[in-house]
């Protein structure tokens, strides 16, 4: 424990821990491309939910745009729910670590092209997601990614090489092995437990990068500058537990 009386961040490990209690959701995520930003800890920090602070590598914070495609939905014990449980995602994320040394995704914002699954994330998780026309391309190892929101808003469209499949190091754990999410319910800030496979991770080369979501979500000009990770995953299979108490 430090001087501020928190808790040091558990060890980070790529396998999950067992997942505590019911499974409350479940998911698959396919074609998943993660571009990462340097970020200074105090800009991340001033970003966060109340109790949790920036979790650090090598000093700093870090920013991700994740992009991907979301399938078999189900909740609280449903079978997977058809159309609207199927969707390309395009999501702003931070990371940070509670008291008890949680650590866990800060989602800044979400987008989905589904009406239905943006209304029930929100009740479900009191998750940041926006109604958005989102769509993926792929023609073999070339993936393109694109969303704008219905209203108007911020947009992204991001281009993608994928490579091959690479060894997982200290700094792709870190951005990769989070087996929780902080969000917040009410005026209390909760912890959801989430598990899945082991990432398989490649190398990716960004061939165009047009996003305005991370300047949305608070963080301008971090996108304007390259990625100082590129990863793509073919995909894992994701489950949600109940919120936790912070």
């Amino acid at each position: 424990m430090n001087p501020s009386g928190r808790v040091e961040p558990l060890p980070i490990t790529h396998l999950a821990p067992p997942l505590p209690g019911r499974t409350v959701a479940s998911q698959t995520w396919s074609d998943v491309t993660m571009l990462h930003w340097r970020v200074p800890s105090a800009e991340v920090a001033a970003l966060l939910p109340d109790g949790v602070a920036p979790d650090e590598f090598d000093g700093t914070g870090w920013v991700g745009l994740i992009l991907f495609r979301l399938g078999s939905a189900t909740l609280f014990g449903s079978p997977p729910v058809p159309h609207a449980g199927d969707f390309v995602e395009i999501n702003v994320r931070l990371y940070g670590t509670d008291a008890m040394g949680r650590r866990g995704v800060v989602f800044r914002s979400l987008e989905a092209s589904r009406l239905a699954a943006v209304i029930a994330a929100r009740a479900a998780f009191g998750l940041p997601y926006f109604w958005s026309r989102t769509r993926m391309q792929r023609e073999g190892h070339l993936l393109g990614y694109d969303t704008r929101r219905h209203g108007g808003g911020p947009s992204s469209a991001v281009r993608v090489r994928t490579g091959k499949a690479i060894r997982t190091g200290a700094l792709a754990e870190f951005l990769t092995a989070r087996w929780g999410m902080f969000t917040r319910r009410g005026r209390r800030t909760v912890w959801v437990p989430t598990v899945h496979e082991p990432w398989t991770l490649h190398a990716a080369e960004v061939l165009s990068l047009e996003d305005e979501l991370v300047a949305a979500a608070g963080l301008p000009g971090v996108a304007s500058r390259r990625p100082d990770s590129v990863l793509f995953s073919p995909g894992v299979s994701a489950r949600f537990g109940g919120a936790a108490r912070h």
